[in-house]
């Protein structure tokens, strides 16, 4: 590792910055200097509105991948080189488009979990699935987090370093048990195939769930990330309420949570359509009179 390298990690640790966030962050900056082929620190934001030009227009990255990227140049240039000059303020951050989540449904996630290849795969996408997950938070879990006692499974790398508790289903619990009777994973729950030392990359759990869901025939966009839409949305259609949903999803705004109202079918169907209100009151002595 350059000491460059190493000074911005300890630059992130000091910010205490998640492990996928460094992860991430110092990748960008890595691929950032070999795209101009010499040391970044002799680089400028010039340089970062052209290669973030370039992924977009030559690489066909989307806006978040770019923004992700240009919020890790702008640490590295103000905080590890101590260049705040560099004016990343007229570096334009793009606007996202809001998305409806995608959200599967109790067939669909039968079939996904039952083509998954191996006890591994199953108990991972269950876990995803069976406690509403980031990917993240799935590769930092440590057998130690299970609580079985008081039925919780324990999230110490929340999104922004927060930790909380959720529910941890008596099938999840079984399922969880097998899987660790079986491989016995130390330190972590979920180790990295080749280095048990190391937990698994969340890249190879996105990869795997998508690989699961072509198998299974599912022709929605899948991600890992659904699987924690999924849980959200039936969490709702169940009756849960939204702060609680917000508090087991970890989300800092309850707007957050908010968007599985447009989702939820047991939401959209309970809702009342005026056209059909209107003409109930008054059956077909209602109906308009057609116009001249």
């Amino acid at each position: 590792m350059t000491a460059l390298r190493q000074r911005m990690l300890d630059d992130m640790r000091l910010k205490n910055y998640s492990r996928h966030t460094q992860s991430t962050y110092l990748s960008a900056v890595a691929l950032f200097a070999r795209h101009y082929k010499r040391s970044p620190d002799r680089l400028n934001v010039g340089h970062v509105r052209q290669y973030l030009l370039y992924l977009l227009k030559e690489r066909k990255f989307g806006y978040s991948h770019c923004n992700v990227v240009r919020n890790a140049l702008r640490f590295f240039f103000h905080v590890t080189l101590g260049r705040p000059q560099e004016r990343f303020d007229r570096l334009p951050c793009a606007k996202i488009r809001k998305r409806l989540p995608t959200v599967l449904t109790v067939e669909e996630l039968r079939r996904l979990f039952a083509v998954a290849r191996g006890l591994r795969t199953r108990t991972m996408l269950m876990t995803l699935y069976g406690a509403g997950l980031r990917v993240s938070e799935l590769a930092a879990l440590k057998p130690q987090d299970i609580d079985s006692q008081r039925m919780l499974l324990r999230i110490r790398d929340g999104k922004g370093q927060k930790e909380r508790c959720v529910k941890l289903s008596e099938h999840l619990l079984g399922v969880l048990r097998e899987y660790y009777r079986t491989f016995k994973p130390r330190p972590w729950l979920f180790p990295h195939c080749q280095d048990s030392r190391r937990p698994m990359h969340p890249h190879a759990i996105s990869k795997m769930a998508q690989r699961c869901a072509k198998r299974a025939g599912i022709t929605k966009r899948v991600s890992a990330h659904t699987l924690r839409h999924s849980y959200a949305t039936h969490m709702l259609d169940a009756g849960a309420d939204l702060r609680t949903i917000q508090v087991l999803l970890g989300h800092r705004n309850i707007a957050s949570t908010a968007i599985y109202l447009h989702v939820s079918m047991a939401r959209i169907n309970a809702a009342p359509s005026p056209l059909d209100l209107l003409y109930a009151e008054g059956g077909v002595n209602a109906m308009p009179k057609p116009m001249p």
